[in-house]
């Protein structure tokens, strides 16, 4: 799978700044060395109540491409660890055209990073679950279970990079600067591993079985391990007869990370954060049906409500903030078009109603709600194509056409307008608002003023050369009206009273020639050139 779908990503261009050229915030780098299938660790996952060994059946094998800056003279640079969306079922399999970390976002995502300066480790995680179990907390177990094995993974994944790193550094790490980044349940992996340290916070009442009448963990460390990826059933400790049920890899090294980026995560409960966990910044939909924006059921389609009550984005950076862990992105003037962008959207968000019920509060610093106008929006900025899923992933994880032509529209229903222009707008503005912030929270830069505003490189243009139709598209701010001017300055086509982000001209009727687009947002005029064919 991997060499056809790199041969396909690769085609897409990530779109990115050049104001300043701060390494870390902005792309410094055009090409990247990438290490292939890299294995990590090996465990045992749960496939519908059987154990199966990574890289058996469609379980994934626990491996990663490893991308890096090329010619870059710096010897140890911050480690990104990304994780793919997916929930937690194989591709298609799942119902949705995306779940792989070949998916096309999560290539961008991983690009964008090293081009920045990172290394980037792009990872796969256990998959398995079985939403199809009988009852609700059966299936609530089940799914927390699969989180669980994830959070296990990542750290496993940490401690292999910090191994390495005591026996040569090999990748030519930094391990003081280790930063958790995921998308869908990717970020729910993340959110995770900052916050679960305690028995407890597993074993809230929300989390117990107790349709038996007696309450039983569904969380029963003693079988599964614990949240660093010890004990449970291991080859030694496992009962006889007891199949095992985790693999201790990479044991005696740390797992600290130092900074969690969040795409549509979640965690199991507020509780769960406490003083002193790492920052965390989010981008996230209001319009989320299954990881709710504020605090809410997390529901899949056909089977109903799977566990209750889970914190999203909105609730839980909020929590982060009061509790101080994000004090180190306060006192800074933020300048960029991508934050001032983020102020203009939780400004826009306040008073919207998300799909749990909740009215959305006071704007929320160190958030970037993303608003598209699609009422079921998750994941702005996925991409995928049909054809590649019925000849190439299909017959890999044994999906049947009608399979796939259900994941197709079942992603369209969230994502109706999906296109890679779309795509590759909201990648860029998720790295524009996180990687700021992650600098700044591993003292990679110390103020986050670095550049000013550039419209021109966030407002894009296309067909380019156009025709009578011209779409105009915005990742930072709303567009307020368009003026188009020949090359001799007089005004040939406007329209006025727009506020949106995207404006699509379908009516121009323009001589052949060059053209300037004046675009008017709130935070300035971008000015672009234009040839009307």
């Amino acid at each position: 799978m991997r060499n056809i779908f790199t041969s396909l990503l690769f085609c897409f261009a990530i779109i990115g700044f050049s104001i300043s050229q701060t390494r870390y915030v902005d792309e410094v780098f055009t090409n990247l060395d990438i290490d292939s299938s890299v294995l990590y660790a090996e465990n045992i996952s749960v496939l519908a109540g059987t154990p199966v060994p990574t890289g058996v059946s469609v379980i994934p094998a626990l491996e990663m491409e490893i991308y890096r800056p090329a010619g870059d003279t710096v010897a140890e640079r911050p480690l990104i660890i990304h994780m793919h969306t997916g929930t937690f079922l194989p591709i298609i399999l799942n119902g949705n055209p995306t779940g792989t970390r070949f998916d096309a976002a999560t290539s961008m995502m991983c690009q964008g990073y090293a081009k920045r300066g990172y290394v980037v480790a792009n990872i796969e995680y256990r998959l398995g679950w079985n939403p199809m179990d009988s009852t609700q907390a059966l299936r609530a177990g089940s799914l927390m279970k699969a989180v669980y094995r994830g959070i296990q993974d990542a750290k496993s994944c940490v401690r292999y990079f910090r191994k390495d790193y005591e026996n040569g550094n090999t990748y030519g790490i930094d391990t003081s600067k280790i930063i958790l980044s995921g998308q869908g349940s990717g970020g729910w992996i993340a959110l995770g591993y900052a916050t679960v340290d305690k028995l407890a916070e597993i074993q809230l009442p929300k989390f117990l079985d107790v349709s038996s009448g007696t309450p039983v963990a569904l969380l029963d460390t003693a079988v599964i391990g614990d949240w660093d990826g010890y004990g449970g059933y291991t080859a030694t400790n496992a009962p006889i007869g007891a199949p095992v049920l985790n693999i201790e890899n990479h044991a005696g090294y740390s797992n600290d990370v130092h900074c969690v980026l969040s795409m549509g995560g979640g965690i199991g409960d507020l509780s769960w954060l406490e003083a002193g966990d790492v920052p965390m910044v989010a981008v996230h939909c209001p319009t989320d049906p299954t990881a709710i924006y504020t605090t809410g059921d997390v529901s899949v389609q056909q089977i109903g409500i799977v566990t209750t009550d889970i914190s999203g984005s909105y609730d839980v950076i909020k929590e982060a903030n009061t509790l101080g862990n994000n004090d180190v992105f306060l006192n800074q003037t933020y300048t960029d078009a991508y934050s001032l962008a983020a102020t203009a959207a939780n400004n826009a968000a306040q008073g919207m109603v998300d799909l749990g019920g909740t009215t959305v509060g006071a704007p929320v610093n160190n958030l970037f709600p993303y608003i598209t106008g699609n009422p079921y929006e998750s994941s702005p900025w996925d991409v995928w194509d049909t054809t590649i899923l019925h000849a190439v992933v299909a017959p890999l994880v044994g999906a049947t056409p009608a399979q796939v032509t259900a994941a197709n529209a079942n992603g369209l229903t969230s994502n109706p307008d999906m296109s890679i222009m779309k795509a590759m707008a909201y990648v860029d503005s998720t790295l524009g608002y996180f990687c700021r912030r992650a600098a700044l929270a591993t003292g990679l830069i110390t103020t986050a003023s670095i550049d000013e505003v550039n419209l021109n490189d966030v407002i894009y243009m296309y067909p380019v050369p156009a025709g009578n139709q011209l779409t105009i598209s915005s990742n930072a701010t709303n567009i307020n009206s368009v003026e188009i001017y020949s090359i001799t300055g007089k005004m040939a086509f406007n329209k006025l009273n727009i506020n949106a982000n995207t404006v699509e001209l379908n009516d121009l009727n323009l001589p052949s020639g060059v053209y300037i687009v004046k675009s008017n947002t709130p935070i300035g005029t971008s000015s672009k050139r234009l040839i009307i064919q």
